[in-house]
């Protein structure tokens, strides 16, 4: 097997696990890359805190980074909590004639609170900057290191320069503890325009590591030879679906999964099979075809904490019926297959992640009465309340009108149903929610039980 590209980190150990060290070394293992370490300290701690922290001599961290390199090609490093000037200085001379490109995360503070830099660790620090490739501080260490308090864009600019003044040939302003909807990180490279970043904010308390996750899959993604745009781009997704398939551990902040890729592309396989057989199961229900719309059923599947389009599977040609009620499912499931139903889902996932399904219904007197006898809490949206401004695009009028119906719902965690009552050249539709499969089928077979009583 051809060898992989090899990443020193050099930093402290993390004995609960989530950040450091083994943080460090789980997300370059994720990347594709073969991880080398320096430790630099000791800390006893858990998700909860920092309750003990043990130096290593700066004699010793420099010996470890020698005897590394003196035997190992390292395609690119990166740097932690180095803790103390001695530390900082040891580490400076040793990388001195560096070939790779090296990752500064200037640990000052840990999540829990504890002071993670020395007070006279902070200007050695910044004299370590000119080796940096990348920086990547978060909002308080960039006002630390330049003290400027950030709370403008402009400040931010300002800021950048400051730091890219110092020495690194790019910066990267982490932007977790900005006040926006979306999570926006600021990337400025020496000679151009700083540009934003943005993702999705994900709502967890699991975010222990985060930095020291971001900072070893940007030092990856540069050994692997990404240029810095794509490397940073790459580390934020990853980071991201880690992040929303966080889980507790402990009793404070848990870590991101770090496994979450490979846990994930393990459920692709299991939901798409799933969904296959569900369509089979379909095909075969009985009445079915009186459910579906003129512009065909469709029925998409989330996966666990999806959040994108790609992450939820639909059918690629939908499900239609003849003119003697046979249910035909046209072609297979696959994942970002159809962009409306995806939308919607998604959405309605923000107000209540427990739904994993939802299916496109013919929308008629009959069906609404049918669903309502089976007690289903319903949603509905008026296409005449719709901004003109999101006329133009069907996917965002459905995403509009779906984030609408349920936001606006007293009980959004109950709701069953999303009902569009349509307009001219838009056909209503009903959209069936369910947790999964087994929930939707039930469904399904409880309004159409409905119908025959009818």
């Amino acid at each position: 097997m051809k060898s992989l590209p090899c990443v020193l980190t050099i930093a402290g150990s993390d004995s609960g696990g989530g950040a450091g060290i083994q943080a460090d070394l789980k997300a370059i293992s994720m990347a594709g890359c073969y991880g080398a370490t320096a430790i630099t300290a000791l800390t006893a701690q858990n998700t909860t805190g920092v309750t003990g922290i043990e130096a290593v001599s700066s004699e010793f961290v420099a010996l470890q980074i020698e005897t590394v390199c003196s035997d190992i090609k390292v395609h690119a490093a990166k740097t932690g909590m180095l803790f103390s000037a001695s530390i900082i200085r040891s580490v400076a001379a040793a990388l001195q004639d560096k070939n790779f490109p090296l990752v500064i995360d200037p640990v000052c503070v840990a999540t829990s609170g504890a002071k993670l830099l020395k007070e006279d660790a902070v200007e050695a620090m910044k004299s370590l900057f000119s080796l940096a490739d990348l920086l990547t501080p978060n909002v308080p260490e960039a006002e630390l290191f330049t003290g400027i308090e950030i709370k403008t864009r402009e400040d931010v600019f300002k800021v950048i320069d400051i730091l890219l003044d110092m020495g690194p040939k790019a910066v990267l302003i982490k932007g977790g503890h900005f006040d926006s909807v979306a999570a926006t990180d600021w990337l400025g490279i020496k000679g151009q325009q700083p540009i934003p970043l943005m993702q999705q904010r994900v709502k967890t308390k699991n975010s222990h590591g985060t930095g020291c996750t971001l900072s070893a899959t940007i030092a990856s993604n540069l050994a692997k030879g990404y240029d810095m745009h794509a490397a940073v781009r790459k580390a934020q997704e990853y980071l991201n679906l880690a992040l929303r398939a966080g889980f507790d551990i402990g009793e404070g902040s848990g870590p991101p999964n770090h496994l979450a890729p490979m846990l994930i592309e393990k459920m692709k396989q299991k939901l798409l099979s799933d969904h296959y057989e569900c369509g089979i199961r379909l095909s075969r229900m009985e009445g079915l075809h009186k459910l579906i719309p003129e512009m065909r059923m469709n029925v998409a599947a989330a996966l666990p904490y999806a959040a994108y389009i790609e992450e939820v599977s639909a059918f690629s040609g939908r499900i239609t019926s003849t003119r003697k009620g046979e249910v035909i499912v046209c072609g297979r499931p696959d994942f970002g297959a159809s962009l409306h139903l995806a939308k919607s889902l998604i959405c309605v996932r923000k107000y209540n992640p427990e739904v994993g399904c939802a299916a496109t219904l013919r929308n008629n007197a009959e069906i609404t009465s049918a669903i309502a006898s089976c007690g289903f809490v319903e949603a509905w949206f008026d296409r005449e309340d719709e901004s003109t401004d999101l006329k133009g695009s069907e996917a965002a009028s459905i995403e509009w009108g779906t984030c609408k119906a349920i936001s606006e719902h007293p009980e959004p965690e109950m709701v069953d149903v999303v009902c569009d009552s349509g307009e001219k050249g838009k056909e209503p539709i009903i959209r069936l929610l369910a947790k999964d499969f087994a929930d939707l089928e039930l469904k399904l077979e409880q309004i159409l039980a409905a119908l025959t009583e009818m």
